[in-house]
């Protein structure tokens, strides 16, 4: 007999959804360890890699006297081999390096691998790798290559000629003047002086343009004259940001590009690089790699509590409430200025509070005090941390009325513009609240109609940003084999989640995105493309598109799923179930864990992250498993 639960053209059986989700869900549960969080794992990056082993390198060149707190030169010599030797059979078979394994190359990594390995004066021992390196530059063009990947923003490109002029492989003179002075004044003031770097990069401008002050000193005398005078001052803005880890951000690169310009200018005893060394020897990891940042933690249990929720698991049992709530920043923050109320990706001190980990953390908050065994006099003090992040996320909303990561009024340049991602996941925060910021004693008691306006002004902007084909694009995701790098099946999926929890998908902007979501799937029935990678016979890395990836597809069904409703025709009835079925026949042959580089970081930098498909998963299959149940109950 049928089972009723599933449609007619099923290709896959209660039992096995059931399964499958079991499955997924014991083992995100296993996955936290002896830890309340999940802290997950970051790709091993072959960009982070390199500026480490150059800031690394260079402290071993400018060893200084005062060696106090500093690893030994022996120490560097190891870290610093293992992490070229790491490089060197970690190249593609192009002879370049993309951001992380799975990555393409690029022609920014690549010049940043061919700078560590001549800092590390270790060219001859790896010539071949060197050679076939030079050439992949050759074709790109070098500094002119570079130009094209970044265009105006000189966030990362200067960063890296730097880099490069440290290693002698450009000169001085290729390398943009950054004004290092504009960060002594107030950081109310960055927003409107212009600068040639987005808002979480003004260590670099510090760093990154001393250097280039002191290896070629302007020719305008005036110029010359401030930045004498204000590069003491610029260095104590540096200090004040340096968080305790010592890693700015978290994130080894930016760590790495401030303590090589500080240790290459004679400052090898000053506290932030020594400080920032301390970070780069933390963090390596036992193969001499690095990863792009520390951890996601924050943001990945902000998901994991959704995705259980999903599937009507107890989220209070798991005790995280309190950790959760201990990450919510509550002072001004040194880094960016923010106000307190928000949420950053991670629990560790370099993180900063953005406008994607904070409605994360408050949607996660929201299934938390949901949940069976919720101890209601938690109520209060949930409540309280979630209305102070609200306010802080309102706060930042944007004069187009969306919400930016970080910091409001930072709109020209790449990741500190209004995002349709950040802002539907406002929205959806928003109405997880809605009741109680409306109440007695919430934050629009006295006016509900201003909650009304602010929600009617982002969906505006949301149709404002989706793209002629009914897709959406997002601020931090990618996809590698997009011709843009954009990402519109991870975009339009968020954008399309908020539509339905605010009853709106029956917009026809919403109808336009569900129809673009559903057609994009591809042949095999996912969505998106995963990427998997083959050696050659002299041990490179051939990367090769391999069908549709977890995450994508994942995100991409969980989506049509919670928007299906009376809007479900036969032939979209048949691509979801399609899709449960390629999903859970990767779970069923323990696929479902593969990777693929959708995320990116800071300056566009590919990563990808080990919990992601698990996460993804384990969401998407509760969703199913919740519409099968409502399926049975309507027979």
């Amino acid at each position: 007999m049928e089972n009723p639960s599933l449609s007619s053209h099923s290709q896959y059986s209660l039992d096995q959804l059931q399964a499958a989700s079991q499955k997924a869900m014991a083992r995100l549960l296993e996955d936290r360890k002896s830890q309340v969080f999940w802290e997950g794992e970051l790709a091993t990056s072959a960009l982070s890699t390199a500026t480490a082993i150059s800031a690394l390198a260079l402290l071993q060149k400018h060893y200084p006297r005062n060696s106090s707190d500093l690893p030994s030169r022996d120490e560097l010599i190891r870290r610093i081999e293992q992490g070229v030797l790491w490089l060197s059979q970690h190249q593609n078979e192009d002879g370049g390096w993309g951001d992380t394994i799975l990555s393409y190359s690029n022609i920014a990594t690549t010049m940043l691998v061919l700078a560590a390995i001549r800092l590390a004066n270790l060219e001859e021992e790896h010539g071949e790798a060197v050679a076939d390196a030079r050439a992949y530059v050759d074709r790109l063009g070098w500094i002119d290559g570079l130009k094209q990947r970044y265009g105006k923003d000189k966030t990362f490109a200067v960063p890296i000629l730097t880099n490069a002029a440290l290693a002698g492989l450009v000169p001085w003179s290729a390398v943009a003047s950054l004004p290092f002075e504009l960060a002594c004044f107030p950081q109310s003031f960055y927003k409107f002086l212009q600068l040639p770097v987005v808002s979480y990069a003004i260590p670099a401008l510090v760093g990154i343009g001393q250097a280039k002050f002191f290896h070629r000193k302007p020719w305008n005398p005036i110029t010359r004259i401030i930045r004498i005078l204000t590069v003491k001052k610029s260095l104590k803005v540096l200090d004040r940001m340096q968080p305790a880890s010592g890693g700015y951000l978290e994130a080894i690169p930016l760590t790495a590009f401030v303590g090589m310009s500080l240790i290459a200018t004679g400052r090898a005893s000053h506290p932030v690089a020594k400080n920032a060394v301390r970070f780069l020897m933390d963090t390596v990891r036992e193969d001499g790699s690095w990863p792009i940042d520390t951890n996601l933690a924050t943001w990945n249990t902000s998901l994991a509590i959704k995705a259980l929720d999903n599937n009507q698991y107890d989220t209070s049992a798991i005790e995280v409430t309190d950790w959760l709530l201990s990450c919510q920043n509550t002072e001004i923050h040194p880094f960016t200025g923010a106000d307190p109320g928000g949420w950053g990706w991670s629990d560790l001190s370099g993180a900063v509070p953005d406008c994607d980990d904070t409605p994360g953390a408050i949607l996660a908050l929201d299934c938390i005090r949901k949940s069976p065994s919720f101890d209601k006099a938690d109520a209060p003090r949930i409540q309280q941390a979630a209305f102070a992040g609200i306010e802080w996320m309102l706060g930042l909303q944007n004069r187009d009325k969306g919400w930016p990561t970080f910091c409001r009024g930072w709109g020209k340049l790449p990741f500190d513009r209004s995002g349709a991602d950040l802002t539907a996941h406002v929205l959806r925060a928003l109405k997880a609240w809605e009741s109680e910021l409306t109440g007695q004693d919430g934050l629009f008691a006295k006016s509900p109609e201003q909650l009304e306006k602010i929600v009617e002004q982002g969906f505006r902007y949301l149709q404002s940003q989706q793209q002629a084909d009914g897709s959406w694009y997002p601020l931090w995701f990618g996809n590698q084999d997009h011709p843009q790098d954009e990402n519109p099946v991870y975009g339009t999926s968020k954008v399309l989640l908020a539509y339905r929890a605010w009853q709106r998908e029956s917009d026809p902007v919403a109808q336009a995105g569900i129809r673009w979501l559903e057609e994009a799937v591809n042949s095999d029935g996912g969505w998106g493309s995963g990427v998997d990678h083959q050696r050659t016979d002299d041990g490179k890395l051939k990367n090769r598109q391999l069908g549709s990836s977890i995450e994508e597809t994942a995100l991409a069904l969980e989506t049509l799923i919670t928007c299906s409703g009376e809007l479900e025709s036969q032939q979209f009835s048949e691509t979801v179930e399609k899709g449960l079925a390629w999903l859970i026949n990767r779970v069923e042959t323990d696929k479902y864990l593969e990777c693929s580089p959708i995320g990116f970081y800071f300056a566009k930098l590919w990563y990808h992250e080990r919990l992601y498909p698990l996460i993804f998963t384990v969401s998407t299959l509760g969703k199913a498993l919740s519409r099968s149940d409502a399926s049975a109950a309507r027979s």
